[in-house]
């Protein structure tokens, strides 16, 4: 074979299969790092592999060594620098591919209660606040926790722990309330908590006219299974956010139905 000729690249069946599958890799890392300011520092990583590999290939034994070092020195470094990445793939990760029976199972076998889904009549509420906010286009921000239980999020609020209801809600984010700033968190079919600090995206590939409200609701989908309700504060506009994708919303029955929607697939 004419690859013979260069000893170093001869190639067997595991040879292929090796290449294929750090293909792989390197292809669904590009792809979850792609619009995130990580993505030039994986872009430099690959290169020194590349350059790791061909100069190893060549027998140049300096810079092999080079290589190496600076290779096996940056591990540690990769883990600092990637933290957050690695942290929202493995929470991601866990969220969707684990099925919700499952996922119960896993909760009950660590002794962990999972957060629930909200009920019709608790679709209902919140859907009729989120009108009469788009109405008088008063900024508002819920978060509607699934199987996740948000506990880190819910401790950067105030507990509520009350009902949920229209009235309630539309007061908790009137503009003059002391806790009309952050997020509201509903979970178990309760209002948990309000003004709750959300984590934001890192994607730099957002609509310039989304603002700090759909970062928000973008960045905690993104690292949770939750479901976010955002209504703009300058148009008065819904958006339903879910998996880091804002759909915006034409009428408050097809929020309704979103709703619904996730209700019965979580049962």
């Amino acid at each position: 074979m004419l690859l013979a000729i260069f000893g170093f690249l001869e190639m067997s069946l595991a040879d292929i299969l090796d290449i294929f599958l750090l293909g792989l890799i390197i292809f669904f890392a590009f792809k979850w790092l792609r619009g995130s300011s990580a993505m030039s520092i994986f872009v430099a990583i690959v290169s020194l592999y590349l350059i790791r590999v061909l100069v190893s290939a060549f027998n140049m034994r300096l810079m092999t060594v080079l290589m190496e070092t600076v290779l096996d020195v940056g591990v540690l470094a990769l883990i600092v620098i990637f933290q957050p990445e690695i942290r929202k793939f493995l929470i991601s990760l866990g969220n969707r591919y684990m099925n919700n029976k499952g996922r119960a199972l896993f909760e009950r076998v660590m002794g962990r209660k999972a957060g629930g889904v909200v009920d019709s009549l608790a679709v209902n509420e919140i859907t009729e606040a989120c009108r009469r906010m788009s109405e008088e286009k008063t900024g508002a921000l819920i978060v509607i926790a699934q199987r996740g239980t948000l506990e880190d999020i819910i401790g950067t609020g105030d507990t509520i722990d009350a009902e949920i209801h229209r009235r309630l809600i539309t007061n908790l984010f009137f503009k003059n309330s002391p806790l009309h700033d952050g997020a509201l968190v509903v979970k178990d079919n309760r209002i948990a908590a309000a003004r709750c600090t959300l984590p934001i995206t890192e994607r730099t590939n957002i609509p310039a006219n989304y603002g700090m409200r759909h970062k928000a609701a973008i960045g905690i989908t993104e690292v949770s299974d939750a479901e976010v309700i955002v209504v703009s504060e300058e148009t008065g506009k819904i958006s339903f956010v879910k998996a880091g994708t804002v759909t915006p919303i034409q009428n408050i029955n097809e929020l309704k139905l979103l709703l619904n929607t996730t209700m019965e697939e979580e049962k």
